[in-house]
């Protein structure tokens, strides 16, 4: 039993710029691909940075008006003659250093670093720190979308049989939207917090409800209720 990693989850092969591409070809390259950052890599294929929609916004967003470009003449209107200047390349953008992560990382460690660092998406890079694939926020909330069916076979077949050696006529599991049941009998009382933790680090799991008794426990009700 393991979490999904990242390598099951990136977009592969990553669409990338160099820190030289200009903004119009990186605003092509999200409307082409439906992506909405790229990795900036140097001519080794490393990553130097990352480039977002959110940043080609921002610099348009800094650029001055028109009218505030033009000399003012005698007559209190302005004359044409200065050049707009603002951010021109990936590279003037980009956010760096670039938050990478390993293919070989599970979904969960990738998730842990987007959030301690305040990101959407990371370069996937591999033993010699090229970029082989992008794994964004999407890609990691797709684990919620297993089916319950899957879900349920890894807890029966994963948890239960191969690591508590318990079978399908002990505890019976249902999976309805991500949100597992058990009913059945266990051994000892110490284990029912070990099912439920099990259960709750299987991908997809959205909750865990357990009606477990005890055995040889008289009168125990259902645990975890």
């Amino acid at each position: 039993m393991s979490h999904r990693t990242v390598r099951d989850l990136m977009t592969w092969p990553a669409v990338v710029v160099s820190p030289g591409t200009g903004l119009k070809d990186t605003a092509r390259l999200f409307a082409e691909h439906d992506i909405s950052a790229l990795p900036v890599v140097d001519n080794q294929e490393r990553p130097v940075g990352v480039v977002s929609e959110g940043d080609l916004l921002r610099a348009q967003a800094e650029l001055p008006e028109p009218a505030s470009l033009l000399p003012v003449g005698r007559e209190g209107h302005r004359r044409r003659g200065r050049d707009k200047r603002g951010f021109g390349t990936a590279g003037d953008l980009m956010t760096s250093p670039a938050v990478v992560v390993e293919p070989e990382r599970t979904v969960v460690e990738a998730a842990r670093l987007m959030r301690s660092n305040g990101i959407k998406r990371l370069p996937v890079v591999d033993e010699s720190g090229r970029v082989t694939g992008v794994l964004s926020r999407a890609d990691v909330l797709r684990v919620f979308l297993r089916k319950d069916s899957a879900i349920e076979d890894e807890i029966v077949d994963e948890v239960l049989a191969h690591v508590l050696g318990l079978s399908r006529t002990q505890v019976a599991v249902s999976v309805a939207d991500g949100v597992v049941s058990l009913r059945g009998e266990v051994g000892g009382g110490d284990s029912l917090p070990l099912i439920e933790r099990l259960c709750r680090n299987v991908d997809g799991v959205v909750d865990v409800r357990l009606d477990l008794t005890v055995a040889g426990k008289a009168g125990a009700g259902p645990a975890g209720m």
